[in-house]
């Protein structure tokens, strides 16, 4: 299985970069849509990525609307992360996709309102305590990411370590 990672507008580098070190440490690919918020080449971005940025996959978008162009949401298996999301991360089958597509918004704001309504069928959602606004984002990615993974059994990932053996 393949899993796109998408940031679209990512404002800061920290979580950045942590995202960037789940995606190689799962072999997933990165989609950064600009605006960023920072210079891709600034320390703290590659800090928060420590030595993985040559193991890493990196795909960069002028904007939303060619980055939507380029990978069609109606044409692949695309999944939008939302506060407001009407389903569960865990509820979509991906076991049976070999190519999965999570977006995630920048930390202010999200996601776009409109891409969400166009899309309302396709938002997914990590449940939380009411009132309170939303997870980090590196920690938002993760759990979704490694759902996907858990429901394909982590394949191609080392499930023991050997490292007491």
């Amino acid at each position: 299985m393949k899993i796109n990672v998408v940031m679209v507008e990512p404002e800061i580098p920290q979580n950045t970069g942590n995202i960037a070190r789940t995606c190689a440490a799962i072999g997933a690919k990165l989609h950064l849509v600009h605006p960023l918020g920072f210079d891709i080449s600034e320390k703290s971005v590659k800090r928060a990525g420590l030595d993985y940025w040559d193991k890493l996959e990196i795909e960069e978008h002028k904007n939303l609307a060619e980055f939507l162009e380029k990978y069609k949401p109606e044409e692949n298996n695309m999944f939008f992360a939302t506060t407001k999301g009407k389903h569960v991360y865990s509820e979509p089958n991906y076991k049976e996709m070999e190519e999965v597509f999570v977006l995630f918004g920048k930390e202010t704001k999200g996601l776009p309102e409109d891409l969400l309504k166009k899309y309302i069928g396709k938002t997914i959602r990590i449940p939380m305590r009411e009132k309170l606004r939303s997870l980090n984002l590196s920690n938002s990615v993760a759990i979704v990411v490694y759902d996907i993974l858990r429901q394909k059994q982590f394949e191609n990932l080392e499930e023991i370590s050997n490292y007491f053996v």
